[in-house]
């Protein structure tokens, strides 16, 4: 599994160990949303070989669509246009906050780790 924690500037990823039981923080992508950004996007996908890509959702407090919510959804078609994984959106409200000062990763890929093992112990259930 490899996990996104979309952002305009920056993009948290995250991967999975092959069992799917543990999740690590991999690196940041700078602007994802652009045809560069993209195409490293698309390159970290062929070498970690994910069988499945899981991207934050930053529903509001109240569960509903806001605009980085309509933002990160654009960003998961134009995702799906350049990878031949399946993509999935995940509700990741307070994993940036979850992530905390902890570790020697980058904050955003960290939140990407914790959204990463969030699906992973939803996915077990």
């Amino acid at each position: 599994m490899l996990a996104l924690d979309y952002g305009a500037a920056r993009t948290g990823v995250a991967v999975s160990d092959p069992t799917g039981t543990l999740a690590r923080p991999l690196c940041v992508v700078e602007r994802v949303g652009t045809e560069p950004g993209l195409a490293r996007l698309a390159e970290l996908v062929r070498s970690e070989d994910p069988e499945r890509i899981v991207v934050g959702l930053p529903l509001t407090l109240r569960g509903e669509r806001g605009a980085q919510a309509q933002e990160t959804e654009r960003f998961l078609e134009a995702l799906r246009a350049v990878v031949s994984v399946p993509v999935e959106s995940f509700d990741e409200r307070f994993t940036t906050t979850l992530a905390g000062a902890h570790g020697d990763a980058p904050e955003d890929a960290r939140a990407a780790a914790h959204l990463l093992s969030s699906y992973l112990e939803w996915a077990r259930r």
